[in-house]
């Protein structure tokens, strides 16, 4: 097994890690003080081919892997530990790449490229304000009438609304609404690109709304209310019906870059505590990490980084067998398990990471002048849940390892 990357992908870390430093890091604490990312910086992330990596370049992407995405999201969160650039960062590559698996011809050659040149934002929509995990329970319905569908039903906790509004040409997301029964749950689902501003006009129908999170405060989460909201049938996503087994695979494909995000801003927390170790001395002159309470407890923790770090890069390479490379010996379930393992890992460990830290800091990490805070908050929002809850996780893995028939309740 070849734990290396490539000379090209190394190349292409490199490039990114120098974007990053230089026109990200500079900018995401006051990002984060003003709760917004920069127009301009997200026009200078797509001139410099940050979004749609793994989109092929016959619908305007960066023609790149899926491997080369968790790498520059990566790089983004360690340039930006509360991750709110990383996450815009990390839904224009994966939902775009499900986008592409999933739609129409000419909607893709419409979105995908002012997605990747920064001009617009692709994500997804599916949590509403009963619940987010039971994708099967979703209730907003679209009815057809003719080649237009009409939808009804109301979004929450989605990320992008502002985003979507304001940008040049516009946006909007990968959206599940029921197109069947209640009683017929997740077999009545069907999945439609909705664009809530396009060619620079806001659509009728839609009604926003803008939450105040606690953390990743740079970039939005909100609701939306769609009312006799029209959607051409063009802009289905595969076929009636299917849209719950379409969005599992997307949400695969969003996972991993989720835990790449962590990843990168755990890696930040670290080399804040090395500095922090080689500088803080207590009783004279020990350094706080010869106490074998701090240097031991580090040890653990950098382990489950490095974890972290397997299974998120695992999982990449698989999901560029599966869908970029086509290999005909696997298929898109055999993500779950990888997939849940870095969903799983990733978060917790980066949490535990920036807990950890705040505390060797001590009474200085209380303030806001100490920025650890907010890397801790922004991983947090997957601790809570965010693209999946972290206990669907261990029911993934359990259901997948031990077999579905002996783990239902």
């Amino acid at each position: 097994m070849d734990f290396e990357f490539s000379e090209q992908e190394n190349v292409f870390r490199d490039n990114v890690r120098d974007f990053c430093q230089k026109h990200i890091a500079p900018k995401w604490i006051e990002a984060d003080e003003k709760r917004e990312i920069p127009l301009d910086l997200i026009r200078r992330m797509g001139d410099a081919g940050l979004f749609c990596i793994p989109v092929s370049e016959e619908y305007g992407g960066q023609g790149g892997t899926y491997v080369m995405a968790a790498i520059a999201v990566e790089e983004v969160a360690y340039a930006d530990p509360a991750v709110a650039i990383a996450v815009y960062t990390l839904l224009n590559n994966g939902w775009p790449l499900a986008l592409q698996i999933y739609g129409d011809e000419d909607v893709k050659k419409e979105i995908l490229p002012k997605v990747s040149r920064g001009e617009a934002f692709y994500g997804i929509a599916s949590t509403e304000p009963q619940g987010g995990s039971d994708v099967a329970g979703i209730r907003t319905k679209a009815e057809r009438k003719g080649d237009v569908w009409i939808l009804n039903g109301e979004k929450a906790f989605i990320s992008g609304v502002a985003e979507s509004q304001k940008l040049p040409w516009g946006g909007g997301w990968f959206l599940v609404a029921r197109t069947g029964s209640m009683e017929a749950r997740h077999k009545a689902l069907t999945a439609f690109t909705v664009l809530c501003k396009k060619d620079g006009e806001m659509i009728e129908g839609f009604q926003p709304t803008l939450y105040e999170d606690i953390g990743r405060h740079a970039l939005s989460t909100g609701g939306f209310k769609l009312s006799n909201f029209q959607v051409e049938d063009k802009y289905r996503l595969g076929n009636e019906n299917k849209g719950f087994y379409y969005v599992m695979e997307g949400f695969n494909l969003a996972r991993i870059v989720v835990a790449a995000a962590c990843i990168g801003a755990a890696r930040w927390c670290i080399d804040k505590a090395i500095e922090w170790f080689r500088q803080r001395q207590l009783f004279g002159d020990r350094y706080i990490s010869s106490f074998q309470g701090v240097s031991f407890k580090f040890a653990e923790l950098y382990a489950e980084l490095e974890a972290a770090k397997y299974f998120v890069y695992k999982a990449a390479w698989l999901a560029d067998k599966i869908y970029l490379e086509k290999d005909p010996t696997r298929r898109p379930v055999d993500l779950n398990i990888p997939v849940a393992l870095a969903k799983m890992k990733a978060p917790e460990a980066a949490v535990k990471i920036f807990e950890e830290t705040l505390k060797w800091y001590g009474a200085y990490a209380y303030t806001k002048e100490c920025p650890i805070y907010r890397g801790w908050l922004g991983c947090f929002s997957y601790v809570i849940g965010a693209e999946g809850a972290q206990n669907i996780m261990r029911y993934i893995i359990a259901r997948d390892v031990i077999g579905s028939e002996y783990v239902k309740g």
